[in-house]
């Protein structure tokens, strides 16, 4: 889990050998460029995080780190430096590139020189188990059914880290939490929210079994969403962009919540709906 990851073993703190890569032709870069799609992620078992922010809290949930690219010609800080050492003490090849070969490798418009390439690691209920065992305080927890948008996976991740959730149940997954935009728009935030992978069917399974209580939002419901418990043991549901929650999920939801609308939009962006629910639990939890 996320907040578990052991850290690589050190190489007696020294800095590793720099490698230096130059040509946009060599192998390694072309594989690099491959990961940007599912399909290479998946074959290899691992994914790219690029950018300082996402490097350093992946680094500080000690989240292993195989490789780092670097190009310190485009480098926006003065703190770079300190991360590739600590990246490197953790076992970490690092690699030297030229502008015209990270530029290559980035997804980013405005790339700031660093990119590192880790293994995946997916979570199952098994491994909720053992993250609720550690909590003293009934079980917060958020169901994303077959969200489809990365910019919303990310940005919910986001909102999850604020809220202290204890850990997000991705159910029928359209977008694969390690696409690259999952991982920017989250700001590093992968890292530090525990992420179950699983179905809705073992998800509705083991919520029941937990006697965890199902919150949903629609429009149809009679309370606004601050007018329900939710210092309960609780697991907010929340749908896809398009149509919401499925049928399923609605039916056995224990709760159901509205959020008001005022105008002329009758709903939320999926990742501002969820900010919502999220933040009052937290209030009602203070």
């Amino acid at each position: 889990m996320r907040s578990l990851y052991l850290a690589a073993p050190t190489q007696g703190g020294n800095m590793a050998v720099e490698l230096e890569l130059a040509s946009v032709q060599n192998q390694r870069i072309k594989d690099l460029v491959k990961l940007r799609d599912r399909s290479a992620r998946d074959k290899n078992n691992t994914f790219l995080i690029e950018g300082y922010r996402e490097l350093l809290r992946a680094t500080e949930k000690n989240y292993p780190i195989e490789q780092l690219y670097i190009c310190r010609t485009l480098f926006l800080g003065e703190n770079e430096e300190t991360l590739i050492a600590s990246i490197s003490s953790r076992g970490a090849q690092i690699f030297a590139c030229s502008e015209e070969v990270f530029r290559k490798i980035s997804y980013r418009d405005r790339p700031d020189g660093l990119i590192g390439v880790a293994p995946q690691c997916h979570l199952t209920l098994s491994d909720l188990n053992d993250i609720l065992k550690k909590k003293k305080t009934p079980p917060f927890l958020l169901v994303a059914e077959a969200i489809e948008k990365p910019g919303n996976l990310g940005t919910i991740l986001r909102s999850s880290d604020a809220v202290g959730l204890d850990a997000l149940i991705i159910c029928d997954q359209c977008t694969d939490i390690y696409n690259p935009n999952v991982v920017r728009a989250s700001v590093g935030t992968l890292f530090s929210v525990p992420v179950i992978e699983t179905s809705s069917k073992e998800a509705l399974k083991w919520l029941q079994e937990h006697q965890i209580g199902i919150l949903a939002a629609t429009p149809s419901a009679e309370k606004e969403f601050t007018q329900v418990d939710m210092r309960v043991p609780l697991a907010i549901a929340v749908g896809t962009e398009q149509l919401g929650l499925s049928k399923q999920w609605m039916q056995k939801a224990d709760l159901q919540v509205k959020i008001p609308m005022c105008g002329m939009a009758d709903s939320l962006n999926v990742a501002t709906a969820t900010t919502l629910l999220l933040y009052e639990v937290l209030r009602q939890r203070k």
